[in-house]
């Protein structure tokens, strides 16, 4: 049963946090249920953080359930150039986003649902949360082969992943989340975590692919709002609270002091590529110059997101060694992401009026690192 969760259900429901006279006091004697009403990835991972970081869990476990409209979000040592299909995304409109737990790559839209255990360091047991989704899941449709397996994710049939898990453990607190496919969409999920880009060498943290089945599709009375309610059933069930999801508004900031500035560190260039672990790309292509194909070698270092060092070899009758010097040069230091390498190439050719052949060159050589990014 949903409740609107109002400032007054607030000062009820959470207590005995870690900052003083703000935000939510209260009664709460084990645990309560929340679910977000926004769809904003950003929002949503902001609420994790701040449950997280503000409220004392000690005998009041949380459950959080969550829906965003269409985003991939990595993991915090994930690089997010071998996870993903950049291009496609922008393309999409399917939003890039960093979490601050490990594991890997996950793609979310309204048909995913995001399930946030948080309980003390103490309590902190991923296998036993999972097995509550599966009791959950059984309870609905008794029919369905689904299980925690000992990677902790969840197969359906044996063989479909479903759910994929990823935590965070502070020095008090911590939290496992995990997602539920509903009726997500699958050649989204499937394109979207497909990078297309070459020669990449990088130590980052690299998800591991599986097969991958919609609940809905075994079973199409197992809508998302069913699945939530049968999983937050089985929450209140086993930690003996009272069966309510709790609406809240993840923008509210007499409820959540400070969640906006949140919001805004998550959805900053910084953080979700300038915390990509340092890496290099190593790839080549050809351009036709004169009916024959000419190699074009490039050679490039990331760091914080940044080129560090940059190196494109080209032969020397189609683009001169000064030239190319000029370009290289020209690239440390940037942001890797094809708005500034636009911008940078379009300097460049500032340089150079009237020459329309060195130009065509140029764009050819700064379309093809865009394709890279």
């Amino acid at each position: 049963m949903l409740i609107p969760f109002s400032m007054k259900n607030c000062f009820q429901l959470l207590c005995n946090l870690k900052v003083p006279t703000s935000g939510f006091k209260n009664q709460v004697k084990s645990g309560f249920i929340l679910q977000s009403i926004s769809s904003d990835v950003y929002q949503n991972l902001a609420v994790e953080d701040w449950i997280h970081d503000h409220m004392n869990l000690e005998g009041k476990p949380v459950l959080f359930l969550w829906r965003n409209s269409p985003s991939v979000v990595i993991g915090r040592h994930q690089n997010p150039w071998q996870e993903c299909n950049l291009n496609l995304m922008r393309e999409e409109g399917i939003k890039l986003a960093r979490r601050r737990s490990g594991g890997g790559a996950v793609y979310h839209d309204m048909g995913n649902i995001n399930l946030t255990f948080f309980t003390t360091k103490k309590k902190y047991d991923r296998m036993q949360n999972l097995k509550l989704v599966v009791r959950a899941l059984n309870a609905v449709q008794p029919q369905l082969d689904v299980q925690a397996t000992k990677r902790c994710d969840i197969l359906l049939d044996g063989q479909f992943k479903i759910s994929g898990t990823a935590s965070k453990i502070g020095r008090t607190t911590a939290y496992h989340h995990c997602t539920l496919l509903c009726s997500t969409n699958r050649t989204f999920l499937s394109s979207s975590l497909k990078s297309p880009y070459q020669g990449i060498r990088s130590n980052a943290t690299t998800s591991i692919p599986s097969i991958v089945k919609n609940l809905l599709e075994k079973d199409p009375t197992l809508t998302c709002e069913v699945l939530m309610n049968a999983v937050a059933a089985e929450y209140a069930a086993y930690h003996q609270i009272d069966n309510h999801i709790n609406l809240i508004n993840p923008t509210d900031e007499t409820l959540f002091p400070g969640i906006n500035n949140k919001a805004k560190e998550l959805q900053t260039w910084e953080w979700i590529y300038g915390k990509t672990p340092k890496f290099s790309i190593n790839t080549s292509f050809n351009v036709l110059y004169e009916q024959s194909h000419l190699e074009i070698k490039i050679f490039i270092d990331i760091k914080n997101g940044r080129i560090e060092t940059c190196n494109i070899e080209a032969p020397d009758h189609w683009l001169p060694l000064e030239i190319c010097d000029k370009l290289n040069s020209s690239f440390i230091g940037s942001k890797f992401c094809p708005i500034e390498t636009t911008m940078l190439t379009n300097l460049l050719l500032r340089t150079c009026p009237g020459d329309n052949e060195l130009h065509s060159k140029w764009n050819i050589l700064c379309e093809k690192i865009k394709g890279i990014m």
